[in-house]
Order: structure tokens, then C-alpha cells, then sequence
């Protein structure tokens, strides 16, 4: 199983359309609103590294609201 926590800078405004959006996605195991740098902080689980890679890149940078991603990986 492969955890990771992905850090979202998104447009002034959007962060309840885009929590509501992250929610509904399979692999996404929880999503917060927070102030400050990032905007939302996004709790995905996936059963490869693979997945987690076409996740992010297919699934979170395609929202259009979205500005900037940093992904962190849990290793333990």
C-alpha cells in the first residue's frame, strides 16, 4: 500500500468546490481545508507507487482550479 499526503495551492475561492471534488475520488482517504500556502491537504492511498504516480498526474493535476501540488510520500 502506498500513502501520501499531496499539498494543493488552488484559486482564491475554489476550496470548497475542490474539497467536495477530492472527496468523491476512490483513493482519496480524507481532504482539509487549511490557511496559509497550501490550500488543501489531501490524504490518497493507492496499492503501488505506479498508481500514486498516475494518480497525481492524471487525476489532481488535471483540476483546472489548481495552481501547485507538492506531494509527500510516507515511507513507514
Amino acid at each position: 500500500m502506498e500513502k501520501a499526503f499531496i499539498l494543493i495551492s488552488c484559486d482564491v475561492g475554489s476550496e470548497n468546490e475542490l474539497f467536495i471534488k477530492l472527496n468523491e475520488i476512490d483513493c482519496v482517504s480524507s481532504t482539509t481545508i487549511t490557511y496559509g500556502e497550501y490550500d488543501l491537504v489531501v490524504e490518497v492511498e493507492t496499492e503501488t507507487p505506479q498508481k500514486m504516480d498516475e494518480f497525481v498526474t492524471s487525476k489532481i493535476r488535471k483540476f483546472q482550479k489548481i495552481r501547485s501540488t507538492i506531494t509527500l510520500r510516507v515511507t513507514a
